[in-house]
């Protein structure tokens, strides 16, 4: 099969095809007369198989020590449960992790609200302070008598 009948078969590119070549993921690869590649049959669920271990949080290198005990046929049920068992204590680190990052931020969310209500609180009186004091000095003007020119005694 042509790269470009294996990218419509999985839905990955063809770089990340070669990509996954060069790493060693696809080893099963031979080359024809006009030095294409070809992919046996067997690429299509190889390559699923990747995707769906770096889906489960697995790096290349991961992924190309499982495939290796695949192919060499050493890796068992025991061993790919011990894996796995090792995989999601790490991602449940990542998940206490992210959860004490999702309080702190939560927190100084929080923070900012209430410092942002209170400056908008001083903001709101200042123009109100600013109103009652010229009323103030209206009236205070009023009250005064007027006074146009010297006055004769």
């Amino acid at each position: 099969m042509k790269i470009s009948e294996l990218e419509l078969h999985t839905g990955v590119s063809r770089h990340t095809l070669r990509y996954y070549e060069k790493q060693g993921l696809l080893q099963e690869v031979s080359r024809r007369d006009n030095n294409y590649r070809d992919y046996p049959e067997q690429a299509v669920q190889r390559v699923h198989m990747v995707r769906q271990l770096k889906d489960l949080g697995f790096s290349l290198k991961e992924i190309g020590d499982v495939l290796d005990a695949l192919r060499k046929d050493t890796l068992d049920c025991a061993q790919g449960a011990l894996l796995m068992a090792q995989k999601r204590a790490v991602v449940d680190e990542k998940i206490a992790e992210l959860k004490s990052l999702r309080q702190m931020l939560e927190n100084e969310q929080k923070r900012l609200e209430r410092s942002a209500a209170q400056q908008n609180q001083i903001e709101n009186a200042r123009p109100q302070a600013r109103s009652i004091a010229s009323n103030r000095l209206s009236v205070a003007k009023a009250s005064r008598p007027i006074r146009i020119a010297p006055c004769k005694t």
